[in-house]
């Protein structure tokens, strides 16, 4: 992409996504995760309807006047997003593909970090880790990460979340908040999810294209698997064809949804015809209830 098409889209993104952020999703984002716990900032003056538990007997002693301790949430968290670069990402037949979806979500995600002095990192994988960005903070960073999301060609073509899972074990030891940004198309990797959801904060975003959960009956048509990349042809007016189609795609939801369950991990569903702000709005509620 020519550089001036790019900065072009990534501002675009950032003016939608920020606005976003700013407006809709910090405070939600602030309640959902809570930082490490709270530490002493200041003694001041008691006021009234102050907590009496955190009087400051000795200040009030020496001063003759009631003093309380003032005490803040530690946060600087650290946010990490694993994104999905498989060749179904770069799929999608109602406004966008999953891929320019995703890119959404995670700035959205981004910014809200950022806005509350959060670290994100990113680490993009396919049937192989593709790249990772190691967290870092500040406006600079997440407009580096949106680039990379819009521009980024993946080498591999497949989809192995197990391998991607074992690297990000590795290379982050201290406690994230994990997303992993995926249309799930794959299996085999509910051991490394465990070992991950007993480390961080997991959360697993599932995006789907209607037309990868119900087939259209249009007669006779050549189709390309774009993870294997190998070529076939279905009779979409047998009943037969579709309803294999369908409950293939409900096999790997259900996988998906069972295993993060079961690891304790949490899980996101959203569609390309859907809003991602509502589902997301309704996570982050859920969550800090």
């Amino acid at each position: 992409m020519e550089t001036a098409d790019l900065l072009k889209k990534v501002r675009k993104i950032e003016i939608k996504t920020k606005g976003l952020s700013s407006h809709i999703f910090s405070g939600e984002y602030h309640s959902t995760f809570k930082g490490r716990g709270m530490s002493f900032s200041e003694v001041r003056e008691y006021q009234y309807g102050d907590d009496v538990r955190n009087i400051d007997w000795n200040v009030t002693a020496r001063t003759g006047t009631p003093h309380i301790k003032v005490f803040e949430e530690e946060r600087e968290l650290t946010v990490m997003l694993l994104i999905d670069v498989s060749g179904s990402s770069f799929f999608g037949t109602v406004n966008q593909m999953k891929n320019e979806i995703l890119t959404e979500i995670c700035a959205v995600l981004a910014f809200s970090a950022i806005n509350n002095n959060d670290k994100v990192g990113v680490l993009f994988f396919s049937d192989k880790v593709e790249k990772f960005i190691p967290p870092k903070k500040g406006r600079q960073h997440i407009l580096r990460i949106i680039r990379e999301l819009i521009d980024f060609e993946p080498e591999g073509q497949g989809t192995d979340l197990a391998e991607a899972l074992q690297y990000f074990n590795n290379v982050l030891k201290k406690r994230c908040i994990t997303f992993v940004l995926s249309d799930f198309m794959t299996k085999d990797y509910e051991q490394a999810l465990r070992i991950i959801a007993r480390r961080h904060d997991l959360v697993g975003i599932h995006l789907s294209d209607p037309r990868e959960t119900e087939l259209p009956n249009v007669g006779l048509i050549r189709a390309r698997d774009p993870e294997t990349g190998k070529t076939m042809w279905l009779d979409t007016g047998s009943s037969r064809v579709r309803e294999d189609y369908r409950q293939n795609f409900e096999e790997n939801f259900n996988y998906f949804k069972s295993t993060f369950l079961r690891s304790g991990a949490d899980f996101v569903k959203i569609r390309t015809d859907e809003s991602y702000v509502n589902a997301l709005l309704k996570f982050f509620k859920k969550r800090s209830s």
